[in-house]
């Protein structure tokens, strides 16, 4: 049976684009501040109007604003309105952080729209009268769209992402089930004794970033930044896809990347990208008809396998040993393994 599952595709601008686009993100930084104001406004009224607003409210507020702008128009106003909603009601607060469209804590752009205010015409896209190209524009060939936004990364490159509802057909995999352990020398290591090395991604390109922040070279820093995020992302994706492509049950260990990162350790495990392999393994688990779970870790290091004695070494001057023999059984142990 065909499965159904929505992906983000994700297409570069060329560059002659970006002008538009940065004009266009200060207009809708001050729809979203408007939303942000006039929200916060009515649900602290003291009177009987007190009121929390909805993303119909707001794009009731906002009707006709669009003769105020030069780059964006109604569609888009409407999208900022009801993304706010949807955003602030996700963190139950009065009101957002606000968005700055200049100075040292400049937002990162964005420009959303509905599906139909994006038109592809050619090896163009058109939005809002102007023409924009991408890179891989083959990669649009057949496909529909549903909304999607223009967003700018810290180097301020512009991406146009698009959600995409596509198809998988389910599949047996060869294999029935492994766990995962996470951990810093090696990132994780499964239960048939696979490991994905740590790559120190961050370490490697340390003297350049450092050499980059001596100089003021701002720009440079965050390309070198970038590059360090995609060299991790691509060993991950790697790690990831041989794991849902060999396996039908997938079990990952519940360690707190967070927690760790408030400790001195907080540099490797920062680096490491639990969080992001965790993410990459639940959806291509659903895209493949896998089963992910993530389960507790609590005595699984100390518990012996074959007998299930807690026999373990125990504390944080345990951590060092990573090989134990249990002395009930006598079974030997491998402790990112068994």
């Amino acid at each position: 049976m065909p499965l159904s599952f929505t992906r983000t595709l994700r297409l570069k601008v060329r560059a002659e684009a970006y002008s538009w686009l940065n004009a266009a993100a200060v207009e809708v930084n001050e729809v979203f501040n408007y939303c942000n104001e006039t929200s916060l406004k009515a649900a602290t009224r003291t009177d009987s109007k007190r009121k929390w607003m909805s993303g119909f409210d707001l794009c009731s507020l906002t009707a006709g604003a669009s003769q105020y702008f030069d780059k964006i128009g109604s569609d888009t106003i409407q999208s900022i309105c009801n993304h706010y909603a949807q955003k602030r009601q996700a963190a139950h607060r009065l009101k957002l952080r606000w968005r700055v469209s200049r100075g040292a804590r400049r937002s990162l752009g964005w420009v959303p729209f509905k599906a139909a205010s994006l038109k592809r015409k050619g090896v163009c896209l058109r939005f809002a009268g102007k023409s924009f190209r991408v890179f891989e524009t083959a990669r649009l060939e057949g496909i529909s769209w549903q909304g999607g936004c223009f967003a700018q990364d810290a180097v301020g490159d512009w991406w146009l992402c698009l959600p995409v509802k596509m198809r998988a057909e389910e599949t047996i995999a060869p294999e029935e089930a492994v766990g995962i352990d996470l951990g810093l020398k090696d990132i994780a290591v499964t239960s048939d004794r696979d490991r994905l090395g740590a790559g120190r991604w961050t370490e490697a390109y340390a003297q350049k970033l450092a050499s980059a922040q001596r100089h003021g070279h701002k720009r440079q820093a965050k390309r070198i930044h970038r590059k360090a995020a995609r060299c991790r992302a691509d060993a991950l994706h790697k790690f990831s896809r041989s794991i849902v492509d060999r396996y039908q049950h997938i079990s990952v260990g519940d360690v707190s990347g967070l927690k760790l990162a408030r400790t001195r350790m907080a540099k490797s495990v920062l680096d490491s990208g639990w969080g992001m392999l965790k993410n990459f393994l639940e959806y291509k688990s659903q895209q493949a008809a896998r089963t992910f779970e993530v389960v507790n870790e609590r005595n699984t290091s100390v518990t012996c396998s074959a007998c299930g004695a807690l026999t373990g070494p125990r504390g944080v001057n345990g951590l060092i040993v990573r090989s134990w023999i249990c002395r009930d059984c006598g079974e030997l142990h491998d402790r990112d393994v068994t």
